[in-house]
This record gives C-alpha cells, structure tokens and sequence, in this order.
C-alpha cells in the first residue's frame, strides 16, 4: 500500500524533471508529462485503494533536528483521499494528451514539471503525520498550484492567482497557528503526541477553530470563497478539474483529521459540530445563489464548488455532532454522507470542468450568451456535461442523489434526536439544503440548455467542432463513474460506512440492505436500481404514447421550436442573463454579501502588495476595489432599475388609502408569473418541513 504510493511519488517526480528537460520539444514533453502521469496516478490509486481495506501503516524516518522526523500515516481516511486525487489525475493527464497542445507556448515541460510535483504534493500533506513537514508539503501545494492557476500569464489568471496565493497563505498561518497550539501543550510537532494526549477544552476549542477556519480557506467555503471563481476559471481546464476536484478536499480531510484524529482523546464539542453545520449551510446557499448569476461556464463551476463543499460540511458537521452528544448512529450516518458526497463531487465536478474544457477547447469562449446548439456539434460532450449536471443537482439515480439523501437523513435524524436548540438550528440546515437543491436545478437547467440547445448565437459556437478521443475518453471515465456510485450506492455506501467507523473507532452504521439503501434512525428506505428502472419505465412510456399519438392524427417531427404560431428566431431564445432572473432579484441581499466578500478580499490582496511593492506600485486587484458602474445602463444591468424616489407619505391616511394601499400590496404578490407562483410554493413547502422538523 504505502510502498505503492512511495513509488507513484517517485514516478511523478521523475516524469516532471524529464518533461522539463525536453521542454523545447513541445510534443515529446507533453507525452512524457502525461503518459508518466498516468502510471505515477495508476500507482497511486493502487494504494490508496488498498488503503481502505487494511489497517493503518505507519513509517518514520530520522531528520536532521528532532522536529523534522519524516512520518507517514496510511489509514482508510488517507487511503480515500489519495484515491480520489489519483483518479482525478489519471483523466487530467489523459484529457491533456490533447489539451495541452494549446499550451506549447505558455511552456509545456513548465506544466508538466508544477503539475506533477503539484500531485506529488498533496499525496505527503495526505501522508504526513509530522506537522513539520505537513506544513511544508501544504505549502508546495500552494505555489505548485498557484503556478499553474497563472500560466497563461494574463491580467486576469494574474489577479486570481495573487487573490489565491493570498487566501491560501492566510489558511496556513491559521493551521500552523492550530498545530503550534496543540504542540505547546505536547511539547513536540508529531501527531502521534497530539493524538495520545487530552489537551485543555480551551486549547481544543482554539486548535480546533483556526483549524477549521484555515483549512475551510483551502476548501473555499463563506466566507472565505472568494478566490475560487477567480483562480479555478484562470487555470488550464483538467488543472482546474483537479484543484475543484481534489486539492480543496485537503480541506476537509484537515478538518476531519484535527477534530477526530488529533483532538479525539478529548473528542468534540457541540458547539464544534454547531459552528461546522451553520458555516456549511450558509456556504450552500450562498454558492449556488451566486453560480446563477455567472454567465462565465466555469466562473458557475467554481461557484458550485462553494455550494458542495457546505453540502459535505453539513454532512461532518452531523458526525462532530453525533460524537459530542454520544450519538453513534448520528455520527457515523453523518460522517458518511459528508465522505461520500466528497468522492461524489470529485467526480461529476471534474466531469463538469472538463466539459467546460472542451466547450473552451472547441468555441474559444466560456461565455454561454454567445453559445447555444453545441449538442448537435459536439453531441459526446453534450451528453457527459447533461449527466454531470443532473449528478449535482441531485437527480436520481446519480451519485449526487445518493449522497445528498443519506445528508437529509442525518439532519432529519438529529432533529428528531436534540433538544430545541439543536432542532433549530438543525432545521435551518435542512432548508438551506432543499434551497440549494431547488437552485442547483435551475443553476444547470441554465448552463447545460443555454449553452448546448437551441441554435449558435455567433460564429464560434455555429463552428464547433468535437472534441478529440482522448479528451472524450476523459469524460466518459468520470461519468462511468456518476452513474456507478448512484447505481451502485448499496455497495458503495458500507465501504463509506467503513472509512467513517474507522476514524471514529466505533462499529459500522447499517447503511444498505441488499440494492436498498436504509437509515435507521428515520426510518427510510430508498433504491437507486428501482428508481433507475421506474424512471426508464416511465419515459419510454411517455415516448411509445406520444410517438404512437403522432403516428394516429399523421403529424411528423418538427425540428423548429413551437413559438406559439410565431415565425422563431435568436431574439426569442433564453439566454444565460434571463434563467433564474426573478431568483436573482429575489436572492439580492445576498448578491450585496458577496460585493462585501469580495471587496475585502481585493482590499486584503491590495495591502499585502502594498506592503510588498513598498508603495511603489499598485497591485493588479486594487482597481477593482472602488470600481463602479460608469453609465445608468451599467448600473440598471448589474445592480437593477432603480425606482423612481417617492416622497414621504404624510402621518395621516383615510381609511381608503390604507385599503387601497393594501390592494396595491396584494396585488404586487398576485403578479401573474408563474415563476413568482413557484417561489411561494417552495416558501411554503420549506416552512412546513421546517415546523414539522421544530414541533415533533
């Protein structure tokens, strides 16, 4: 096991040396970047597969100086981490056999030597079980990636690759600050220490915390997001699949290993699991609210990438919950589902980006206003990128359903478990979560139908072209891979069961019977297989109806688009800025949140260059920070039309005109859209799931 991934580290490494020393000979450095990846990534898979079936292995070398031993540590939590990593990588190198070739100028043996040491890196900080030499892997990760998130050396990748550098630096003050903390009560740097010894609540709560909030900074959860959809969209499309995939799954991983690994003598507290579950919620919402807004295709990604990792906290927020009020079945359920909607959306988010890539690779724009009919032209991206989307908007029987469901049952279960505090706050979780499913819907009703229906909207898109087999192969092996985890969720479920049990040393959670997947504690049941074949059932009816129906009164298909009677032309379809429109308008307060974020994050990065450039010269970020709308079209685009000023009503009213202006009121609720109808049904239906949820 370990000596499979020892092997994979040296093959990375070897490759990226060679790829560099063949740099100028673009074609055979690619090949040499991408082929050795692929074997270092095999390996690596290999062991971390194994992993997760054999107890843990632990090895220790000498340093120089008594803090610097190099340890490892391979357990099943590890083991997952570095498969799911190495999966990743194995479709990034292979995707690249073509997509680099784009890439021969910006320095191709460049790429290959950062990415690969870029992979190397996050397999030690996996590993590493001396904080030593965690934070140092941890920090090879970072400028690794930040290299390759500027690459193509633009203003844009450069201001996201400095926002990013940034950010990621502030979350490694904070986890060394973590680490520093526990070692002050240990007296030593490695983790076996920390782990045998019951620190202080005091200490625990504030290791804890700044490690929460370091590593929460690597995952891009609220509030500290904003450099994902400026660094993600900037790098190279399989380096973002692996970034969005991978790289911020350290973050929960080290968020997992300090409260259940090294803080776990003492165990967590409920405030803990409080503060993960809120944090978790808030990100959910906020980052699929925001993705609908982005007419970028992989600017949207990113910002989905927010929503999944507060979808995954809830679910350790549950586990950190179950151990602090003794709660087995809570704990483990919970940790569960955060792990395997961790696996889950490695996949169908890599799938995602490398669609994007490919849409990028063949168009030459990430903007979906200027798209449209790509499924015709490019029909094996079109359809990988459909069943990517109904991965993550939950859609049975996908893998993102699985895992989102067994992350209700948890909810629901502590709900039912706590007491009114708890009720509450878990009930707020639960209609954050249903929020987020609604908007993820519409958020990739909007990416998949503008960008691949309809008719092309300018001459890229009308030339479009597929996309090579390699790149193609790519994307079939991780929607091979959505489709497996949903279908295959009862036997993929207790092998999740497994990892979680073994990290909190308790027996395992019965988690499927048979092809069902059950939950105990609630007492439901569901079967992704029937579900699969109910829904096959169904459509082919509708289908056999409907086609038989058209064959009775002699009416052909029709390849033009009802229009009502109308003659259709571009001016009627919908584009990127229409869908979900009214939900923007709704959800605007939250758009205001997400100006502030951003804000003080440009004016962070503008200070620390400030302090850098010695005054002297103004970072790329700082002229963002008082940037404003130079004409009224701009402003009534990005921020609304502004209401004419009223002026203050007077004290008094006659009793008319209040009724009339109660009438007015009503009447504004009673628009005749039947999209406004839709809002007040789900407002409805999350008010009552959340006074079912407070007053059993």
């Amino acid at each position: 096991m370990l000596q499979l991934i020892l092997l994979s580290l040296g093959l990375s490494c070897v490759t990226g040396i060679f790829s560099l020393i063949a740099s100028k000979a673009h074609a055979a450095s690619k090949v040499i970047a991408c082929v050795g990846g692929m074997g270092s990534a095999a390996l690596g898979f290999a062991g971390g597969a194994s992993a997760l079936f054999s107890p843990a292995t632990y090895a220790s070398w000498a340093g120089p100086m008594p803090f610097t031993n190099f340890t490892l540590l391979l357990n099943p939590l590890a083991g997952l981490i570095i498969a799911v990593i190495a999966a990743l990588a194995f479709v990034a190198w292979l995707y690249g056999l073509s997509y680099f070739d784009e890439y021969y100028d910006k320095g191709i043996g460049v790429i290959g030597f950062f990415m690969n040491l870029f992979i190397a890196s996050m397999y030690l900080v996996v590993l590493s079980d001396n904080a030593f030499w965690f934070l140092v892997f941890f920090e090879l990760m970072s400028l690794t990636s930040y290299v390759l998130v500027i690459i193509d050396r633009t203003e844009k990748s450069l201001r996201g690759g400095f926002l990013y550098l940034i950010m990621a630096h502030i979350g490694f003050l904070m986890i060394a600050l973590s680490f520093f903390a526990m070692a002050s009560a240990t007296g030593s740097l490695e983790f076996d220490a920390y782990r045998s010894s019951p620190f202080p609540s005091g200490i625990a709560t504030v290791a804890f915390v700044l490690a929460f909030l370091g590593f929460g900074a690597k995952a891009g959860m609220v509030p500290f997001h904003s450099w994902l959809p400026q660094a993600h969209p900037a790098a190279p499309s399989n380096v973002s699949a692996l970034m969005s995939g991978g790289m911020i799954k350290i973050g929960i991983f080290g968020i997992c290993k300090v409260c259940f690994d090294l803080l776990g003598v003492g165990g967590p507290e409920v405030s803990w699991g409080i503060l993960v579950i809120v944090i978790g919620a808030i990100s959910s919402v906020l980052g699929v609210a925001y993705a609908l807004g982005e007419h970028d295709l992989k600017s949207l990604l990113a910002y989905h990438s927010v929503e999944n990792i507060g979808i995954i906290l809830l679910g350790v927020g549950v586990g950190i919950y179950g151990v602090a009020a003794d709660l087995p079945w809570l704990a483990g359920i919970g940790l569960m589902a955060g792990l395997y909607h961790l696996v889950n959306h490695a996949m169908f988010k890599g799938l995602l980006f490398l669609g994007a890539g490919s849409v990028l690779h063949a168009t030459g724009t990430r903007n979906m206003e200027v798209l449209g009919g790509l499924a015709r032209l490019m029909p094996w991206t079109a359809v990988c990128f459909l069943i990517g989307s109904l991965a993550i908007s939950a859609i049975p029987p996908l893998n993102g359903f699985v895992s989102e469901w067994f992350t209700y049952q948890g909810l629901i279960g502590g709900a039912m478990d706590g007491d009114i505090l708890m009720r509450i706050v878990f009930a707020f979780a639960v209609i954050c979560l249903a929020i987020t499913g609604a908007l993820a819907v519409t958020c990739f009703v909007k990416a998949f139908g503008v960008t691949f229906l309809a008719k092309p909207r300018s001459a890229a898109a009308e030339g479009a072209k597929e996309v090579s087999a390699p790149m193609i192969i790519a994307m079939v092996v991780l929607t091979v891979f959505c489709v497996l985890l949903g279908l295959g969720a009862a036997w993929f479920a207790p092998l999740m069961s497994s990892v979680a049990s073994a990290m909190l040393a308790s027996p395992e959670v019965l988690v499927a019977e048979g092809a069902t997947l059950v939950s105990a504690d609630t007492l439901s049941i569901v079967s992704p297989l029937i579900l699969a074949a109910l829904m096959a059932i169904i459509i082919a009816a509708c289908a056999l109806v409907r086609n038989a129906a058209n064959r009775k009164a002699g009416v052909k298909d029709d390849t033009q688009p009802w229009a009502c009677g109308y003659e259709p032309d571009l001016t009627m379809e919908t584009l990127a800025s229409t869908v979900g429109a009214n939900v923007r308008n709704f959800m605007s307060p939250l758009y205001a949140i997400r100006r502030g974020v951003n804000r003080a994050g440009q004016w962070v990065a503008y200070c620390i260059g400030k302090v850098l450039c010695g005054g002297k010269e103004q970072p790329l970020a700082a002229e963002a920070i008082d940037a404003h709308p130079v004409s009224r079209y701009d402003a009534d685009r990005t921020v609304g039309i502004v209401p004419a000023q009223k002026k203050a009503p007077a004290l008094s009213y006659s009793v008319l005109d209040v009724v009339r202006s109660v009438g007015t009121w009503f009447a504004k609720m009673e628009s005749g859209d039947f999209r406004t109808y839709i809002v007040y049904i789900v407002g409805a239906l999350v008010f009552f799931m959340a006074l079912i949820i407070l007053v059993r």
